[in-house]
């Protein structure tokens, strides 16, 4: 009886999994494997909410593969030698694994690769399982990748996606042994308002948001940047995860057409487009991809205030206060607030970027990063001196301020649009509301922005 492992990474799902589907073709029997593996957390990437969510995916998961007739094997450890454990054990031939873009993916994919060499077994990698088209698919003649969205769209709209995967209907699983799957109780630490994860949860909340006439896909285009409307899909934890897949979201948001869902699938284009960038120049999760020669400030106590929604900006507090609570944070106000630390303060947009990945649910590092440069002008904006205003985006995208009244509720009894304006209260107000003076005004931070950059 032949004998397949399933490795699981990024793709905890069972609807339109390329790797997964292979390994149920190929073999007779699957062990779907999952390590909790001890170099994410030596590297960084595991925080408590993130945990906390993929302990819901794990169990939707398990539940999923118990439905076919088979059930999640996890084990703890290295992922290198807990894959080879399990390789001795069943006499597996081969290993499935998504295609990752990042350092530690790839060096992980490597590493298993030599150790599965000793053991005659070999490890097949499947493109097209976390992103919609694989990084490098398409590609600018004598390049390996595309610097800038626009010509990197055109053909990604271009270029026809495979076809979306049913679930296996049946899934023999051999008997050996596994630890207890992860539970969202054992996480401390977590933001109060974290969502919950898993496969079907990812997949109820797309076809509620798909059908909704007011907040869905037919309105994204006019109401995403909507602050308080909060009309995005909230999607991107499992994106992340890999509870939903981008091959699919793209399919059936163009079922509907419009300019709703164009606007929704572009989005979706960008995530591929970093992934694809970080593809190709993994140090720019921590490089510039394009240095500015800046050299940043470096104020602990401005950074601290950023952190917590102390700044004296409302619209940037509301922000990071609706972070903190709920470990992810509507996509303007990330813009905003990423371009407060970055070039109001002028503050490392690492040190952003980093306090970032330690809070978002989907902490994604191609997405992150790749945001974090765009916004600073380090990486591939075409105008990477642009600075977002936060009175003006305010103004926009809160103009009643409802946004800032929820996250910020020492102001909610201000009036209008003064809500966005503390610099404007005296003294006794400020102290009686207990809102800080604003860090800088943004008029100077501006200033001093451009002459770092040396644009005046």
């Amino acid at each position: 009886m032949s004998v397949s492992v399933m490795l699981f990474t990024s793709d905890l799902r069972v609807h339109d999994q390329p790797a997964l589907s292979a390994a149920v073709r190929t073999a007779d029997s699957v062990v779907p494997l999952f390590v909790v593996d001890r170099g994410v957390s030596l590297a960084g990437f595991d925080v408590p909410n993130r945990r906390a969510f993929l302990a819901d995916c794990l169990a939707s998961l398990d539940t999923h593969l118990r439905e076919r007739g088979g059930r999640l094997v996890v084990r703890t450890g290295d992922v290198t030698e807990q894959v080879c454990r399990v390789v001795t054990e069943t006499g597996a031939s081969a290993v499935h694994i998504a295609a990752g873009v990042s350092s530690y993916a790839r060096q992980r994919e490597d590493r298993i690769r030599r150790a599965l060499q000793e053991l005659r077994c070999t490890l097949e990698v499947h493109d097209g399982v976390i992103t919609a088209l694989p990084p490098g698919q398409v590609a600018p003649t004598g390049k390996d990748h595309f610097a800038v969205f626009t010509p990197y769209f055109r053909r990604w709209e271009a270029i026809g996606l495979r076809r979306a995967l049913g679930a296996p209907r049946r899934i023999d699983v051999p008997e050996l042994p596994g630890h207890p799957l992860p539970r969202r109780s054992a996480v401390p630490g977590l933001s109060p308002g974290l969502a919950r994860g898993g496969e079907r949860e990812g997949r109820l909340r797309l076809t509620a948001w798909l059908a909704d006439p007011t907040a869905g896909a037919d309105a994204y285009e006019e109401r995403h940047d909507d602050l308080h409307g909060d009309a995005t899909s909230r999607l991107s934890p499992h994106l992340h995860f890999g509870t939903l897949s981008a091959t699919e979201l793209v399919q059936r948001a163009r079922k509907r057409s419009g300019p709703g869902a164009e606007a929704f699938v572009r989005q979706l284009a960008w995530r591929d487009f970093h992934h694809q960038v970080l593809a190709a120049r993994p140090a720019a999760a921590h490089t510039d991809y394009r240095s500015r020669h800046d050299h940043w400030r470096h104020d602990d106590k401005e950074l601290t205030a950023w952190q917590e929604g102390r700044t004296g900006c409302p619209i940037v507090d509301a922000g990071m206060r609706q972070l903190l609570h709920e470990g992810w944070m509507h996509n303007r106000a990330r813009l905003l607030t990423a371009s407060y630390l970055a070039k109001t303060l002028y503050l490392d947009w690492r040190a952003g970027a980093q306090h970032f990945l330690s809070l978002l649910v989907d902490g994604d590092l191609a997405n992150n990063q790749m945001n974090w440069q765009w916004v600073a002008g380090t990486g591939t904006d075409t105008r990477p001196n642009r600075v977002l205003s936060p009175l003006a985006q305010a103004k926009r995208f809160d103009p009643k301020g409802d946004y800032v009244r929820r996250w910020v509720p020492e102001l909610a009894e201000l009036a209008g649009a003064k809500i966005h304006r503390p610099e404007e209260l005296g003294d006794l107000e400020r102290a009686r509301l207990d809102y800080p003076e604003p860090l800088v005004d943004p008029a100077e931070g501006r200033a001093r922005f451009e002459h770092a950059r040396g644009l005046h």
